[in-house]
């Protein structure tokens, strides 16, 4: 009688380890009037990197790089510039300036600013 409470529970645990290598594709249509674009950041305190931008016509993300993860943020409404958030993370663009805060933790704000990206070696 003992056997199946440890087989379900063994099930669990391996569709956990399982979930967690599952990865998620959305296909977007992209059209005509639609964009896809990237825009390089430094900022303040010498992070550096790419932000990507998807403009599918109801759909306006960015996905930047959050602590070493990839981040989708979704475009929200703001009074002025474009603000994206995913999670407790807000990214604001307003012209070549941007915002990166943890809305979770105060003085997580890093101030950004739109440079050309670094030639590879």
């Amino acid at each position: 009688m003992m056997r199946t409470p440890i087989l379900a529970l063994a099930m669990v645990v391996g569709a956990g380890a399982a979930a967690a290598e599952v990865t998620l594709s959305i296909a977007l249509g992209i059209a005509p009037a639609d964009s896809i674009g990237s825009e390089f950041y430094v900022c303040d305190d010498g992070d550096q990197f790419a932000v990507r931008y998807v403009n599918s016509g109801a759909n306006v993300l960015a996905i930047v790089p959050v602590d070493g993860e990839t981040r989708i943020f979704v475009n929200v409404v703001s009074a002025s510039g474009a603000k994206y958030v995913s999670g407790s993370h807000v990214w604001w663009t307003k012209g070549d300036t941007a915002i990166l805060e943890n809305e979770m933790d105060a003085g997580s704000t890093q101030n950004c600013q739109s440079q050309e990206a670094p030639l590879p070696d």
